[in-house]
């Protein structure tokens, strides 16, 4: 058996309002140490034409883009065993301590998956140990930004993450 693999700490400071939850990096991103780095994952170029935080610029700056914007990154999972980049393959999932990033980031108000994986270890391990964090809430999925998910066009799916520019956008 393979050592787990763990994900990136959060990019997140006091003044996020919107956390944006993947699953667990990919083999790329783990490589370079960046989430969404596979340069065809759409999640930058979203990033741009929402906030101006698209793949022209360097890893660093596209964070402070967003941390300004009110945007913070992370995944549901903490460590997992998985084959590859196949979050289908995911198994001994232990979850990311989201309700103490909500503790330090106290404006959060929306968390958004992105994908189907995210949600479901969202739901399965997060939401049990929100309490009464989850009444204040508003949580969403968005279709998944990975290469993986080419049966959504590729309009359809920037359409339904302009909502993460709204929820950042209301102060």
């Amino acid at each position: 058996m393979t050592d787990k693999i763990e994900s990136f700490p959060p990019v997140a400071d006091r003044s996020a309002r919107v956390l944006i939850l993947g699953s667990m990096p990919s083999v790329k991103s783990l490589a370079q140490k960046e989430y969404y780095a596979h340069p065809q994952n759409q999640f930058w170029p979203f990033m741009g034409e929402l906030f101006g935080a698209g793949r022209d610029r360097p890893y660093a700056e596209r964070l402070r883009i967003l941390a300004r914007s009110g945007v913070a990154l992370w995944d549901a999972a903490h460590r997992c065993h998985r084959e590859l980049s196949a979050d289908a393959t995911m198994r001994d999932v232990e979850p990311n301590d989201v309700s103490g990033l909500l503790r330090r980031c106290p404006r959060i108000r929306a968390i958004f998956c992105n994908g189907r994986k995210s949600e479901e270890l969202f739901r399965r391990h997060v939401v049990p140990i929100l309490g009464d964090d989850l009444e204040r809430l508003h949580i969403g999925y968005l279709p998944s930004t990975s290469p993986a998910n080419a049966s959504i066009p590729r309009d359809r799916k920037l359409a339904a993450w302009r909502e993460v520019a709204e929820w950042a956008e209301s102060r």
